[in-house]
């Protein structure tokens, strides 16, 4: 697997005054940089360094989020008053619950 497939994300730190990069795979890593290209090459070579180490003492590296198979569900516990409002709001616009909850994910 390349370490290019991680997902990476490059933000502005007003406490540091620079771009930092970061990689969801990785969320205790980070790199501070003046530009954002500099933070995202920064980062990729941080990711690059600990996946080698990683490898080299026979540890298990995460999978990319890119390369996993989502299946589209997942549970999520809500107070019985909102999940009464909720299925009220549905059939009032005539959808299904499971529709309502996936448009205000969405959106």
């Amino acid at each position: 697997m390349s370490i290019q497939h991680y997902t990476y994300r490059v933000t502005w730190s007003p406490e540091d005054g620079e771009h930092v990069g970061l990689c969801a795979e990785f969320p205790s890593l980070s790199w501070l940089a003046k530009t954002p290209e500099a933070a995202l090459k920064g980062i990729q070579k941080v990711v690059g360094d600990v996946v080698a180490d990683m490898l080299a003492n026979d540890e298990s590296i995460p999978a990319a989020m890119a390369e996993k198979n989502y299946s589209g569900e997942f549970r999520v516990r809500i107070p019985p008053l909102v999940h009464r409002n909720l299925a009220l709001m549905a059939a009032e616009q005539g959808v299904s619950l499971n529709r309502l909850a996936s448009a205000k994910l969405a959106a």
